[in-house]
């Protein structure tokens, strides 16, 4: 039987839409380049131990580095509950917790970042601890606000980055009148800046991916909300920030925040909050990101890490609103951690867990 050129074209390409819905797997794209990590695949059940709270507080935002004598110290946010979850933005305080055991449990220790008066830059409010070991001191990165009247968005509108210093966990800190990261007009973060994650690179210098909030959307929010790498010599800054956001979605103003870096074997990895599921299909949850230099990042060969759902060590499974503010927690250079933040169901308060991690055989 006699064709035409267009005849034979169609009948090649329902040929090859039959081939694939027969082998469905060939279809598929190649899995993305680089090392091999499945955080999902290594989240083990949580000890009830592993869950902390302070009493009369919500809690948020942990953040725990171990000191040579096995002492675990746990920064966390705090503010009370009595005035609301939305509270955050406006009395917010960074507060100090201490354990034997990675895992936990752990004790309020006492507020490392306290109030210090609204002329300050960071002097109402104390958010966002990440906590690292540099050289001979422990540098704590947060987010700090201030603002005349403690309004919600004229406080949320004024956060910034910075850094605070001490010789020890248990301080005293040494705070700063200036932050290290600031909006810049007309950039990604015209309007504010919080969320900073920072690590020293290999080859010298630090690196920061922190959250930025534009000017183009309609205010107070703004927005584009994007993800942000910074670069510097030396752990106090100055930082210089990259041009491109990171960690982006195209259709989305607003993909991803909460990143937690690290660097393992060499190579740089990342966890943030999927706000929508754009890069684990899995809905709201945490994804995993790998780069080759901790400034151009693509999502992992796994990038579910968790969904919002808890494994206890007694067998319940715990459904919850919000799992954020992913840390992680490196022993002997392996994940052995991983810290977030929750937010339950029927709002009964937050906590803090320590949900830990196995590397598979």
């Amino acid at each position: 039987m006699n064709q035409t050129p267009s005849q034979f074209f169609r009948l090649l390409l329902y040929l090859t839409i039959a081939l694939s819905a027969a082998h469905p797997a060939r279809a598929q794209s190649p899995a993305p380049p680089g090392p091999d990590l499945n955080l999902a695949a290594m989240i083990q059940p949580v000890p009830l131990a592993s869950k902390f709270t302070d009493p009369g507080y919500f809690v948020w935002c942990g953040s725990m580095v171990q000191t040579p004598d096995g002492k675990c110290h746990l920064f966390y946010s705090r503010w009370p509950r009595k005035l609301g979850f939305d509270a955050w933005v406006t009395h917010s305080e960074i507060a100090h917790a201490i354990a034997d055991n990675p895992l936990g449990p752990y004790h309020p220790d006492g507020v490392a970042l306290p109030e210090r008066g609204k002329e300050f830059w960071d002097g109402l409010c104390t958010h966002n601890p990440a906590i690292m070991h540099f050289g001979d001191a422990y540098y704590l990165y947060y987010m700090g606000d201030t603002g005349a009247n403690r309004a919600f968005y004229t406080q949320r509108n004024n956060q910034r980055i910075g850094v605070a210093i001490a010789k020890t966990p248990d301080g005293p800190w040494q705070r700063f009148d200036k932050p290290l990261i600031a909006p810049t007009p007309g950039f990604y973060d015209a309007l504010c800046c919080a969320n900073p994650a920072v690590l020293q690179r290999p080859g010298g210098g630090y690196l920061m991916v922190y959250k930025g909030v534009g000017k183009k959307g309609k205010l107070p929010f703004g927005g584009p909300v994007v993800l942000i790498v910074a670069t510097a010599a030396s752990p106090t800054g100055p930082f210089e920030k990259h041009p491109d956001p990171v960690f982006t979605a195209k259709g989305t103003g607003f993909a991803a925040e909460d990143p937690c870096i690290w660097i393992q074997d060499g190579h740089y990895w990342a966890v943030v909050k999927d706000m929508r599921g754009v890069f684990t299909h899995a809905g709201r949850s945490l994804a995993l990101f790998s780069s080759d230099d901790g400034i151009h990042w693509r999502p992992a060969r796994h990038p579910l890490v968790s969904t919002l759902v808890i494994r206890w060590a007694d067998g319940a499974k715990q459904p919850v609103d919000r799992l954020e503010r992913p840390q992680i927690f490196l022993q002997n250079g392996v994940p052995a951690v991983l810290f977030c933040a929750v937010y339950p169901y029927g709002h009964d308060g937050t906590f803090n867990v320590a949900i830990p991690l196995k590397s598979p055989p």
